[in-house]
């Protein structure tokens, strides 16, 4: 099995989902002993072992439920009695769940945006900002953020968006923040969100359904106005009570 470290490397950038096996302990004969490592992938997929036959079916069993569950879990496996492995002991295995960084698309590098992206990395974001303005690039570390400096909607044609990624948009203009929720509304995502006041998102609500642009079912499932509901004020503010709610969806268990 390759290094450890760079097997879940790969695993958080790939945007697929696995578990790290690793035997604590056991006590009397056993097929491996503590240390031994195992990851497992959500379709079942295995990489190291630990230690074939029943106990290995089981432990993949319950990585698939700690996958699903998002929640790290000790189990303790009599291999006599439980497993019907004649091995007269017992194995103690530790599995957490390894999850892939969830996908920010943020459409707008204002105020708003920059500090939208300043904070989201710490709470498990990989982000990429989308901006038509030249120049702004400078003010991010490309180490750490990907920017698209692209038209918004020629962007969201290129960007491939799944059913984990998040939407954040806080363009510059409302003609632009309504071009690109026309298009990414028909999209796969996590969550969508558009910036905007009650009379703003009103107004575009009430024009892309007698425009046919979107159904009433789609603009259900966008989030506007964006964040939270609190008397945020500074662009800052703003920015923290939009990661609050990107916060919410992520955690919950169907992500």
């Amino acid at each position: 099995m390759k290094n450890i470290l760079q097997n879940i490397k790969e695993i958080i950038s790939s945007g697929k989902k696995a578990a790290l096996c690793i035997i604590i302990e056991t006590k009397g004969s056993s097929p491996r002993k503590a240390g031994s490592k195992m990851i497992v992938f959500e379709d079942g997929r295995i990489e190291g072992t630990v230690g074939g036959g029943s106990l290995e079916m089981q432990v993949i069993k319950n990585a698939l439920q700690v996958i699903s569950n998002r929640e790290p879990k000790k189990f303790i496996y009599d291999l006599d009695n439980d497993m019907d492995m004649n091995c007269g002991g017992y194995t103690e295995v530790y599995i957490e769940p390894v999850l892939p960084q969830q996908q920010l698309f943020i459409f707008g590098a204002g105020h708003i945006g920059k500090a939208l992206a300043k904070y989201a990395p710490d709470f498990g974001f990989a982000i990429t900002i989308i901006d038509n303005r030249e120049g702004l690039e400078k003010e991010f570390d490309q180490n750490k953020i990907r920017f698209l400096n692209k038209e918004y909607v020629e962007a969201t044609k290129e960007i491939e968006f799944t059913e984990q990624s998040f939407i954040v948009i806080v363009t510059p203009k409302h003609a632009y923040d309504e071009d690109v929720l026309a298009i990414c509304a028909k999209k796969q995502f996590a969550y969508l969100g558009m910036i905007g006041s009650k009379n703003k998102v009103a107004l575009a609500r009430k024009r892309m359904l007698s425009e046919n642009i979107l159904s009433e079912e789609e603009l259900d499932k966008v989030d506007m106005p964006i964040g939270i509901k609190f008397n945020a004020q500074t662009s800052e503010e703003i920015a923290i009570s939009i990661l609050a709610k990107l916060i919410d969806r992520k955690n919950r268990k169907n992500l």
